[in-house]
């Protein structure tokens, strides 16, 4: 019996099984997918952002909705002319002790202006700058190419947080990702460990003194939560959707708009789709509740607006007629443009299961023949268009949208340009409509769903909140 209880004592030693008890002081215990890196300015999926959310902290926090922005490593964000604009920096240290300067943000962009990462394209084609310098050790000045009032929007992307001197001399980003080295209210403890986690250690304001990062499945995540051994559970599989909120009530689970969204993008210079009679058929003949609680798993939204929640500027008003499914109308649209029948939708590898059930939905709902067909270098037919955002300015995602369709619109044009040159964000987000409600009435794509987001969490865990890019804000949740 001594020996027998021996080996069990080992085992347990060995497998980790000890830690899975989470009511240890301080320590906050949460469960999430592999993350696809740690390196911040190509961070494009859930889970890294969550874990990059707490090892940096952004310039600043910007609120489409509201048009508001928050500093929090910049003291301020300010300019007179809106193509100076000046960025005043909070004092603060990076993880391995070195100052953030604002030389380490002005090195930092030139690198990622110089990749192909998921963040470069804020740099490159929405920033615009002609020169950023650093003109004083906390001072950061850039010098746009025309005025622009969505600075403190675009500076807030998460992707553009600092790195320290020694991964920018290195160039490792490999390397980097394995032990990454921010600014924010966590660090890393130890390098990450693929497919089990990390630890992270608060040095800053987070609430718990340390957060337990747990690689697992989802399904058996929220099991653990609703069993009392894991404190949050940051994604919830679809089949757990319904029951989540009788298993943790109103005040344990979470959802919230993610920075995603799905589109049926139409070759608009196409002559068989160039009439938006065609285009506003098709759109009213998909059945987006069905794509959802199919293939989409409960992972998404059925779409309410061209723009999603995550990027919309300000109240919605209206309903938009093309996010609504009506057959009959659909077809009768069809019939009254003369359509000859027949269409292929084309989609991404990623896209394939949701674009095959669109174009069976497709195919009944408007009595045309319709298929789906990986994408080839030039559509002759509608292609599904699955978009994540690198930040919350609505002015990146509407410029992409025109830009997959090839869509010049003049006036579209302008008035986008005016946004972008707007003073104040009221003004910004009146323009914004504009364009948006064009963009319904043209419609060189049909919105089809929004990405959301679920967390639940266990009754030891308080204080939970989330935002579209980082999903819970692990330094702001407490444990008891």
């Amino acid at each position: 019996m001594r020996l027998l209880a021996l080996l069990a004592v080992v085992a347990l030693a060995v497998t980790g099984c000890a830690d899975s008890d989470p009511a240890r002081p301080g320590v906050l215990t949460a469960g999430i997918r592999e993350p696809a890196t740690l390196l911040p300015a190509d961070v494009t999926d859930q889970a890294g952002r969550l874990v990059t959310g707490a090892l940096w902290t952004p310039l600043a926090d910007y609120d489409p909705a509201t048009g508001k922005v928050t500093p929090r490593a910049a003291e301020s964000i300010e300019s007179t002319d809106r193509v100076r604009w000046t960025v005043k920096l909070r004092p603060a240290k990076f993880h391995d002790g070195t100052p953030v300067t604002a030389q380490s943000y002005v090195d930092t962009w030139k690198v990622v202006a110089a990749a192909q990462w998921a963040s470069s394209v804020v740099l490159t084609k929405l920033l615009r700058a002609r020169e950023i310098t650093a003109s004083t050790p906390d001072t950061i000045t850039l010098t746009l190419d025309r005025p622009s009032g969505q600075v403190p929007a675009l500076l807030s992307a998460p992707g553009l947080v600092p790195l320290p001197a020694s991964a920018l001399a290195s160039r490792d980003w490999a390397g980097f990702a394995k032990a990454p080295i921010g600014n924010g209210p966590y660090r890393l403890d130890g390098p990450w460990r693929p497919g089990a986690g990390g630890t992270l250690k608060r040095v800053g304001t987070g609430k718990a003194e340390e957060i337990d990062l747990r690689v697992g499945d989802p399904a058996a995540q929220y099991d653990e939560v609703k069993a009392g051994t894991l404190d949050l559970a940051t994604e919830v599989p679809g089949e757990k959707h319904d029951a989540m909120h009788t298993d943790f009530g109103d005040d344990h689970h979470a959802t919230w708009a993610l920075p995603r969204a799905g589109y049926l993008a139409f070759p608009v210079t196409n002559p068989r789709f160039a009439d938006a009679t065609v285009r506003h058929g098709f759109a009213l003949g998909i059945d987006r509740a069905a794509l959802e609680a199919g293939p989409l798993a409960h992972q998404v939204d059925p779409a309410k607006a061209l723009l999603p929640p995550a990027d919309a500027p300000g109240e919605r008003s209206g309903t938009c007629r093309p996010c609504s499914f009506d057959a009959a109308a659909g077809k009768a649209l069809l019939q009254q443009a003369s359509f000859p029948g027949g269409a292929t939708v084309y989609f991404a590898p990623s896209s394939e299961a949701w674009a095959r059930t669109l174009a069976v939905g497709l195919h009944k709902s408007l009595d045309v023949s319709v298929t789906a067909q990986p994408a080839p270098g030039a559509a002759d037919g509608p292609s599904t268009v699955d978009i994540s955002l690198a930040t919350a300015s609505p002015y990146e995602l509407l410029s992409e949208l025109a830009s997959v369709s090839g869509y010049t619109d003049e006036v579209f044009r302008q008035n986008l340009a005016l946004a972008d040159a707007a003073a104040t964000p009221e003004e910004a987000g009146e323009l914004y409509r504009l364009a948006e409600n064009q963009l319904l009435r043209d419609l060189p794509v049909a919105p089809l769903w929004s990405g959301h987001g679920h967390a639940v969490w266990s009754s030891r865990a308080h204080d939970v909140t989330t935002t579209p890019f980082t999903g819970p804000v692990l330094a702001g949740i407490g444990v008891s």
